[in-house]
């Protein structure tokens, strides 16, 4: 038995929501602020630690909803049939097989139908018809008392009443819903209230989790690791097939015994003066102090956990708040297994379903500790739960929320979840194994494309999961100098509006020649996205082959002599706009967009023009010479040509220097920008690096004596707007 899904509404920024969870392990991931410690919060308060109270605030409703319930009430004649939820709604989507036990989930299954495998138990903070019409008639009593307050309006007065009285009209719920099979959802119209009778919760799920505020801390002084140690013993002094637990016990009577008659010498002063005060006869009050050593107090008070060290014993505090956090979770999970056990507990039964959520394991460890932990858990885990032949115990489901990009690197592609704001008040949740479906092309009928990028962004680039906005880049020189770049925008171009690029939230990644792969990716997590290439001009080429047919191919060339563009992203993501052109040749229409053209937003599977969209293509333009280079390379060359001239010694990477300022008759120069860039760069990342050490910062400008591309830097322009 497992939770296949978890739906909610109405809570935070969660309005509407579907999370699915994996059979082992889910990894959420996402930016700050995007819903997880939310999720987190939700499940405590329904299923959790916090559920056999209402803990529910008013801030914990969805904005919306609440300006939604302020316009019901505000209205002349009220209706609460406006809204079809009424208040926070948490739905647990439960999957059973033929192996499972039924009777706790009997209470749950509203049908009949062998293919029909799903119940669904849901959750709710709401409100009743006749609540409703009494928070009606109080508020407005309530709202007299402000009618000599003009700098109150009635919605910060509803505010305030709801902040304050909203647990006297909402209540919780719990409902059996009908899984609909045709339509894969809840049904609307089958669903039963259930009483606290119907269903023992405990019985069916067992929620723990260990919190991102985990109390760890390497002052001195500090003993959170040597706490956990007597909570482990509580879950395990009751496991009579643990030898060591009898034999810590037989020690403890041992010691009683000797501490007592050490006891003898110590009190006897003051036992002496006791007996004083006895009864009628002398001595018939006996005071007598024996040892009585309990486990759990002497474990709770007087257990040390310590590191060794060069033979030396060190406290757990003396240790970095990397290990001590990474233990404290490891020590923590041991402590749950036990509680997901009920070893401790003969009488019960483990439940049905066992949740465990790890909120943000990284917590103030180095990459390498990230690893670790990522790589190890899952097998911690189902060790955890099986017997010594590996049979498994019990059913476990494990939820881990994460800012890590290292942790990301590690686990398994399909078991992500990724969290992202569809709006300022509402987040959605998609699965990263959904994004295969639309890598399947009848070109890519095996999903290579999908493969590579699956590969390609868990090991090099999953920073980008947790970015604000992103820039492709495709060559090595533009990757090196890119930093660089962002800092001469800043610099330059200093804005009141926006935020500095460099203290943006930017992943850059190396797409070389294939942004085009990246395309599903893109709109599937939906940042603001600029990709820096090359319009890579060519023109057709007719060569003989070995029987002396005629052969057509593309081949580079100025864009003097173009006609075509050899740059397969280009033609990908212009594919549409490029169809419906009427320029006579491919090169004419990429050279006649303007900034605001090179701007798109995908609709219906397909990029199309919008000066709105979230994906923008920086590709050469034509300069204030009128010259039009072809790569960035041969753009460089063409606005920084005496700056590489004057410090032409400095630059070992160049060759056929001579070429750089070789002139006419006419004194011009013989080579130009397109030439050099084929002729003289032996290196692109060697050429990059002697850029920046030739760089010179005049006080006001870091890279104050070379200029940027201008299509780089209207690129770079607009990512920097918000």
């Amino acid at each position: 038995m497992k939770v296949k899904k978890i739906h909610i509404e109405n809570y935070r920024m969660l309005k509407r929501m579907d999370i699915d969870l994996e059979e082992n392990l889910s990894l959420i991931i996402g930016k700050n602020n995007c819903g997880k410690t939310s999720f987190l919060s939700i499940l405590s308060k329904f299923i959790g630690s916090q559920s056999s109270t209402n803990n529910f605030t008013y801030n914990d409703f969805n904005s919306d909803f609440q300006d939604s319930l302020f316009d019901v009430i505000n209205d002349d004649r009220p209706s609460w049939e406006k809204l079809n939820i009424k208040g926070i709604e948490l739905y647990l989507f439960i999957e059973y097989d033929e192996t499972d036990n039924l009777s706790n989930i009997q209470p749950l299954m509203l049908d009949l139908d062998p293919d029909n495998n799903i119940v669904i138990l849901k959750f709710e903070y709401t409100i009743s018809d006749q609540k409703f019409i009494k928070l009606i008639s109080d508020f407005n009593t309530y709202c007299k008392k402000f009618e000599k307050e003009p700098d109150y309006s009635k919605s910060e007065v509803f505010d305030i009443f709801m902040r304050a009285k909203h647990r006297k009209y909402f209540e919780m719920l719990k409902k059996a819903i009908l899984f609909d099979v045709d339509s894969k959802s809840a049904s609307q119209t089958v669903s039963t209230v259930l009483d606290p009778s119907d269903l023992d919760l405990n019985k069916l799920i067992c929620f723990r989790c260990i919190s991102a505020r985990r109390d760890t801390e390497n002052k001195e002084g500090d003993n959170t690791l040597s706490s956990l140690s007597n909570r482990y013993y509580e879950k395990t002094k009751d496991d009579e097939s643990n030898p060591t637990v009898a034999n810590f016990e037989d020690t403890l009577h041992s010691t009683d015994k000797a501490l007592s008659g050490v006891y003898d010498g110590l009190f006897e002063k003051v036992i002496k003066k006791v007996k004083k005060f006895g009864g009628i006869r002398e001595n018939e009050t006996v005071v007598k102090i024996i040892s009585t050593l309990s486990q759990q107090q002497l474990l709770k008070g007087n257990t040390t956990v310590v590191y060794e060290s060069n033979n030396h014993q060190l406290p757990e505090s003396y240790n970095g708040l990397g290990y001590l956090n990474l233990i404290s979770i490891i020590m923590e999970v041991e402590i749950y297994l036990e509680d997901f056990l009920k070893k401790s507990n003969e009488t019960e039964k483990p439940a049905d379903i066992n949740l465990l959520f790890i909120e943000e394991p990284e917590a103030h460890t180095h990459p390498q500790l990230q690893y670790v932990f990522i790589k190890n858990i899952k097998s911690l885990l189902i060790d955890g739960i099986s017997d010594e032949h590996g049979n498994r115990l019990i059913n476990l489901q494990t939820i881990i929320t994460s800012h890590s990009s290292h942790i990301v690197s590690e686990c398994d592609f399909d078991d992500i979840k990724y969290f992202k704001r569809s709006s300022n008040t509402e987040v959605i949740s998609q699965n990263l194994k959904e994004l295969e479906t639309g890598y399947k092309t009848e070109k890519d009928p095996e999903r290579n494309h999908f493969k590579f990028l699956k590969q390609y962004l868990t090991l090099n680039y999953s920073e980008i999961f947790f970015a604000d906005k992103a820039i492709l880049y495709e060559g090595e020189t533009e990757g090196i100098l890119l930093p660089a770049m962002l800092k001469k925008v800043d610099e330059e171009h200093p804005s009141e509006n926006d935020l500095p690029l460099l203290s943006q939230n930017i992943s850059l990644i190396a797409s070389g020649a294939y942004s085009q792969i990246f395309d599903e990716f893109l709109s599937f997590i939906g940042i603001k996205t600029l990709i820096i290439t090359d319009i890579d001009s060519g023109k057709e080429s007719i060569s003989k082959d070995k029987n002396g047919r005629d052969i057509k191919k593309i081949v580079a060339c100025s864009i003097e002599e173009a006609t075509h563009t050899t740059n397969g992203a280009l033609l990908h993501y212009f594919g549409t706009p490029l169809s419906k052109s009427s320029a006579k040749e491919p090169i004419s229409f990429f050279m006649a967009l303007t900034p605001e053209n090179k701007i798109l937003q995908k609709y219906n599977g397909l990029w199309e023009t919008n000066p709105n969209g979230n994906l923008m293509i920086a590709y050469q333009t034509k300069e204030a010479d009128s010259y039009y280079p072809r790569s960035f390379e041969d753009a460089f060359f063409q606005i920084n040509r005496e700056f590489i001239i004057q410090n032409e010694q400095l630059f070992p990477s160049l060759k056929c220097k001579e070429q750089l300022d070789e002139k006419d008759a006419d004194g011009h120069f013989i080579y130009d920008s397109y030439d050099l860039a084929n002729n003289c760069i032996g290196s692109k990342a060697s050429f990059a690096l002697d850029i920046l050490l030739n760089s010179i910062n005049d006080g006001k400008h870091t890279f104050s004596n070379w200029k940027m591309p201008p299509y780089i830097e209207e690129g770079l322009l607009w990512l920097r707007q918000n």
